[in-house]
């Protein structure tokens, strides 16, 4: 029976960056993961880096690393990332008023520049100019979502890291009540230590553990399209975002009991319409957000396509009837838009790696630092990010 220092559970970007960071470590790691191929928020992102958008010490800091960490990742990893910087285009309604909107970013730690109609139109001629009001601009760095989550696994392989496909069903104890590795549907797996890196689903994972934490879940949807002879030069996105709103209000201590419950619904949907365009000329276009308590609830797909199709239609005309599939994918979040990081404080041998809001610009650095602390390094500013932070 072979015992690993570490196993991480999940191998979407969070999963597959922390298991690397640790190997380089030169520590031994299992990462299991339930499907064979990427599923979830990893298959289905847009790529954004939103490097700009620290508006904290804190998040200016793991912004600044973050961004600087993706500009060379490509070499470390000895892999195509398909990182490049691009513009990003925040479009205002047209019943908005542009100074007041631009005002609501001026604390960013790269405030937007403001356009006027005719200029943002220039920059992204696919707009409608009878449907916005100007727009807002800053650059913002891309990558493929499955190639960077990709590239890190095959890194990791390479470090002598082991991938297991297999479903993790429970944590296992050990003396004095320490975990000791996981139950999966395979068989157990040992280890000194676990990582949960399972996204939407590390809530329901360590509360069948009898540990309560404050994460939850989106239920995002969007549509993808094939390769298409429509280019689109920017990432679109309205400028007035609902979906950080949506999460705040759903993840109040009052409404916290309803997440361990299938069937509530705290808050209704929000939709911000936007769409990035990838360098293989498919389109991901949307999105629509839910807070939704059951991971597998139902969800009326053809009206929320038609949805999608309508609001991203007014603003970027040419895509609104393109050929395409809806697809939904579960976020994880926190209340306060931070990721939840480090040991648990009820169960030794157990740590949370999970609920990045502004996962690219941010995961590839902090999985750096988690991996440093594993060897005995200290590191203040993870000690911000403590899963029990909210008790």
């Amino acid at each position: 029976m072979r015992t690993y220092d570490w196993i991480v559970v999940g191998a979407g970007i969070t999963g597959a960056a922390l298991s690397y960071e640790l190997a380089k470590q030169g520590l031994s790691v299992l990462r299991l993961e339930r499907h064979e191929s990427l599923q979830g928020a990893t298959r289905f992102g847009y790529g954004g880096i939103a490097y700009w958008s620290g508006t904290t010490d804190l998040t200016r800091q793991l912004c600044a690393e973050g961004i600087a960490l993706q500009r060379t990742l490509p070499e470390e990893l000895d892999a195509d990332t398909e990182f490049r910087e691009l513009d990003l285009v925040l479009t205002i309604a047209s019943d908005e008023a542009p100074d007041v909107i631009a005002q609501t970013y001026a604390h960013f730690a790269i405030p937007p520049r403001l356009l006027s109609v005719t200029e943002a139109c220039a920059l992204e001629p696919l707009l409608n100019p009878n449907a916005i009001a100007g727009a807002l601009t800053v650059k913002h760095g891309h990558v493929s979502t499955t190639a960077i989550a990709t590239a890190y696994t095959e890194a990791f392989i390479r470090l002598g890291g082991t991938v297991q496909i297999d479903q993790v069903n429970e944590l296992l104890y050990g003396e004095g009540g320490r975990v000791t590795g996981v139950n999966g549907s395979g068989g157990a797996y040992h280890s000194a230590n676990v990582a949960v890196c399972a996204g939407a689903l590390s809530r329901s994972l360590l509360k069948a553990a009898g540990i309560p934490v404050r994460l939850y879940f989106t239920h995002a949807e969007l549509i993808e399209t094939p390769s298409v002879d429509v280019t689109l030069r920017s990432l679109v996105m309205p400028a007035n975002t609902k979906r950080f709103q949506l999460e705040a209000e759903a993840s109040t201590a009052a409404l916290d009991a309803l997440w361990d419950q299938p069937g509530h619904e705290p808050m209704p949907p929000i939709l911000d319409p936007g769409a990035i365009q990838l360098l293989n000329g498919s389109l991901r276009i949307g999105q629509m957000s839910r807070v939704l308590t059951d991971p597998n609830a139902h969800i009326d797909a053809a009206a929320s396509e038609a949805a999608m199709r309508t609001a991203v239609g007014e603003t970027l005309p040419a895509l609104a009837d393109l050929p395409g599939t809806w697809h939904r994918c579960l976020i994880a979040f926190s209340h306060d838009r931070l990721p939840m990081i480090g040991s648990l404080p009820t169960i030794e041998g157990v740590h949370l790696f999970s609920g990045f809001s502004n996962p690219l610009a941010i995961v590839p650095t902090l999985a750096r630092r988690f991996a440093q602390t594993a060897i005995g390094q200290e590191d203040e500013l993870l000690a911000q990010l403590l899963p029990d932070r909210f008790e």
